[in-house]
């Protein structure tokens, strides 16, 4: 674990690995990681805006869980843009597939549970 995250901070081993890509394919990497990491800035900007603005809810503490869920779902998020920058930007440059990831459908159930919740949240508000 550590190596990996050595290698994110040390462009010259990077460069060591395999040959120079098409410039092309190296900035399409880097346009989906600032991707990525828009979408973990969202998630951050969510949970603090849920922490600040939601009113107090029908359950104990939902505000605050929802607003710590998305805190972490963002910060995981941006981790994992990272990285797989990384593995994407040393397949490309060894000419080997590129790496799948499960962590776009985690994400997007994570992010349809939440909304779910917090529709819950909203009617139970509403209706009680």
């Amino acid at each position: 674990m550590w190596e990996a995250i050595r290698r994110w901070f040390d462009p010259r081993e990077m460069r060591a690995v395999g040959s120079r890509p098409d410039y092309r394919f190296s900035l399409a990497n880097e346009r989906t990681f600032l991707a990525w990491l828009r979408t973990g800035l969202a998630l951050i900007a969510g949970g603090l805006a849920a922490a600040q603005f939601l009113p107090p809810l029908p359950v104990a503490h939902l505000r605050e869980v929802i607003a710590v869920a998305l805190l972490l779902l963002g910060a995981a998020v941006a981790v994992r843009a990272v990285d797989h920058w990384a593995r994407t930007e040393r397949a490309i440059r060894l000419g080997e597939e590129l790496p799948a990831s499960r962590f776009p459908a985690v994400l997007a159930l994570s992010v349809a549970l939440g909304a779910l919740l917090l529709v819950i949240a909203v009617l139970a508000r509403a209706l009680g």
